[in-house]
């Protein structure tokens, strides 16, 4: 949910996301919705690969969230260039969160989460459209972030697998597309580990999740 801007009350959409100790799992619904109880599209994108060992999900206005990760790849591609190593997490929610505060006077309609791996580990970071950037072991975004918490926080614990928490994550992202009227249609999952990198699941990865999780 975010202030009015030009008349228009921007809200809708679910994205979450959890740190595992094996990995790290975004999840993110594909309905966009306008205005009251438009939906606009029904297979809307909104979890992407920023580098091999960071994803990002987002919610607003696409347009905007779209361009801030343009800005984020770029800069993450000069650093391991420059470097020759992976970005750290934390740089690249740093970078987010000035590029966010640079438009504090009129800023952007979005709401980012940023997870992935580097030498110290695995992390995740939430960002608020004025930048402040919180890192958690659990985020969820949206109009149906609170059924979403609801499920996590029920059963989430630090000591999670990825499978483990990929079905928790399913659990948690169906909920949400039952009970939101902003949420819904499909639903999009990603993972993030030392070993394969970022990966998005399979159309018949994720039936298999979601036949798992009724």
């Amino acid at each position: 949910m975010f202030p009015n801007r030009g008349g228009w009350r921007l809200k809708g959409t679910t994205t979450l996301a959890i740190k595992c100790v094996d990995g790290v799992i975004m999840a993110t619904d594909t309905r966009a919705t306008m205005l009251p109880g438009f939906i606009a599209h029904k297979k809307v994108k909104k979890v992407y690969r920023v580098t091999r060992n960071i994803g990002m999900t987002i919610a607003g206005v696409p347009a905007e969230a779209l361009n801030i990760l343009d800005l984020l790849r770029a800069n993450a591609s000069i650093y391991q260039i420059h470097r020759r190593r992976d970005i750290p997490v934390r740089a690249v929610a740093i970078l987010a969160s000035n590029l966010l505060f640079s438009q504090r006077y009129f800023p952007y309609a979005v709401q980012i989460v940023i997870g992935g791996y580097d030498p110290e580990g695995y992390h995740l970071y939430s960002l608020d459209p004025l930048g402040s950037a919180i890192e958690d072991n659990l985020i969820a975004t949206g109009s149906g972030s609170p059924v979403a918490y609801g499920v996590l926080e029920n059963e989430y614990n630090d000591k999670l697998s990825l499978n483990e928490g990929l079905s928790l994550v399913a659990r948690a992202i169906q909920s949400a597309m039952k009970r939101d009227v902003y949420t819904g249609d499909d639903f999009d999952i990603a993972t993030v580990t030392r070993e394969r990198g970022y990966v998005e699941l399979t159309t018949e990865e994720k039936r298999s999740l979601l036949s798992g999780a009724s």
